[in-house]
């Protein structure tokens, strides 16, 4: 593996996606992307775009989620376009690219791809573009198509079955806006997730602390991170952040958390951030130039239940066919979202994922009725005594309908859903549950969920949650109601 590792100004944070046996397709996508652009990658980005576009011995990306923090203006977007090119030329991928509510930076960066594609090679390549506000795509004759959307505008409404979903401006993403969109990438094969931003916000930037203190945790899994900083950080033995912020006056910091100056791009860049320190002050200036970053806002929550270092320590196992395969499915608490789930395997060697997490609950009773046609699970559990009970009715109707068997319904009572909470968390901090990454919704819940407790026991909190943690809730039933030895006869499980 010939790794670009001599990229000057070093990373203050460089993760490398594990498994990774080959560079070439990312080689050749620089190769191609240069031609085409006439700008030259500088090692930084050239290792960066290695990273992203690294695969196993099995032709699968090596990271399925990959994370970038960097300075303003310091050549991001030209690290994104590299895969998302390659992506619509040579792969045939559909990618969604999403920008937080800058609807003109959407547009710009359609019209930069567009810029590319006007070359008299790739012109008859195009088959058509919308420039419409709002539902910007490009769509090439094989079959790639690529969308802009704002995340506040309905990020991925109306795209499914994507092979690269872009989440650039992280510092803006909420938990809400990833539990909408990640789902999408569930269906696809060989999925990938990047993820772009600046420093985290005061006050925000909530999930996006999540995926940098990932890149620091024992076993962040299929993943990859890059970070050019001028704060260090880790957590101490109580599990808080520190934060460790170099002087943001010394002008070698400035040029070592700035690639573009540091590498020689951008030569005239000094000057401009000298006259940024003076318009915005030293705080601003370190956050907007320099990534430091705000302090975590989930570090004022000390009452979340599961442990971040041990959640993420079950994440990263492939799906594969096992035996003993139940459903379940949960709803939020005003019925805003809902989510469908899987269990398989047995009580004692549990694997769990999140099928489907979207908005409302008219989708519901039909999904469930095609899944379980599908998939022939042993039993499809909700809590009946939670929101979710209010939609038995129509799920029941629903498999009456469709000549499904009714006794699949499982309803868990409030011992039975205790015992399930009880065990999912004893599984996790104990290092048996088994999940795939990338599971957005699932994530989200995790990291916000407390217990309530009830009697001598507890269950997960929905009254104070402010995200939804209904993703959380199905996992929790699936494994409950999983068998405690193998199904001889399971069916096998395919998407």
């Amino acid at each position: 593996m010939n790794w670009q590792l001599d990229a000057s100004p070093e990373p203050t944070t460089l993760v490398l996606p594990p498994d990774a046996a080959s560079l070439d397709e990312a080689n050749l996508a620089i190769e191609m992307w240069e031609f085409y652009s006439r700008k030259t990658l500088d090692p930084t980005q050239r290792l960066w775009v290695q990273a992203v576009m690294a695969e196993r011995a099995d032709g699968r990306w090596a990271a399925q989620t990959t994370g970038r923090a960097m300075a303003r203006q310091n050549g991001k977007g030209d690290e994104l376009e590299v895969p998302e090119f390659w992506g619509l030329v040579q792969r045939s991928e559909a990618i969604l690219h999403t920008i937080h509510d800058a609807v003109l930076l959407a547009t710009q960066t359609q019209q930069r791809m567009l810029g590319l594609l006007e070359h008299k090679d790739l012109r008859p390549k195009v088959k058509r573009k919308w420039l419409g506000t709002g539902q910007q795509m490009i769509e090439m004759r094989n079959g790639g198509i690529i969308w802009y959307r704002t995340r506040t505008g309905g990020g991925g409404r109306g795209v499914d079955d994507i092979d690269r979903l872009v989440i650039d401006e992280a510092q803006h993403a909420t938990e809400e806006h990833l539990a909408a969109i990640t789902p999408i990438l569930f269906a696809n094969s060989n999925p990938q997730l990047n993820i772009a931003g600046t420093a985290g916000l005061e006050g925000k930037s909530e999930w996006w602390w999540s995926q940098r203190l990932r890149a620091i945790s024992d076993d962040p899994g299929a993943f990859a991170f890059m970070e050019h900083s001028a704060e260090r950080f880790h957590l101490n033995d109580e599990g808080r952040v520190v934060q460790v912020a170099e002087d943001p006056l010394d002008r070698d910091v400035w040029r070592r958390c700035n690639p573009a100056i540091g590498c020689g791009r951008k030569p005239e860049g000094m000057e401009f951030l000298e006259e940024q320190l003076k318009r915005l002050g030293v705080d601003a200036f370190a956050q907007e130039h320099l990534c430091v970053w705000a302090s975590p806002p989930f570090d004022a929550r000390p009452d979340v239940k599961i442990p971040a270092d041990a959640w993420s320590a079950t994440a990263g196992v492939e799906l594969a066919p096992k035996s003993g395969l139940t459903l379940s499915y949960a709803v939020s608490r005003d019925g805003e979202w809902s989510s469908i789930s899987i269990g398989m395997g047995t009580i004692s060697d549990p694997y769990v994922a999140v099928i489907e997490h979207r908005q409302g609950v008219g989708w519901l009773p039909q999904r469930l009725v095609e899944l379980t046609a599908k998939w022939l699970p042993l039993a499809v559990g909700f809590n009946n005594a939670g929101p979710a009970a209010a939609q038995a009715g129509s799920v029941l109707q629903a498999f009456r309908d469709n000549d499904l068997d009714v006794a699949l319904l499982v309803p868990v009572n409030t011992a039975e859903y205790k015992a399930g909470c009880g065990g999912f968390y004893t599984d996790v901090v104990e290092g048996r549950l088994r999940r795939p990454t990338g599971q957005g919704p699932l994530d989200v819940a995790v990291a916000e969920a407390s217990e309530r407790p009830l009697g001598d026991a507890w269950a997960w909190d929905m009254r104070n949650a402010t995200v939804p943690i209904s993703p959380l809730e199905a996992v929790t039933i699936a494994r409950s109601l999983l068998p405690t030895e193998v199904v001889a006869e399971a069916p096998v499980f395919a998407y």
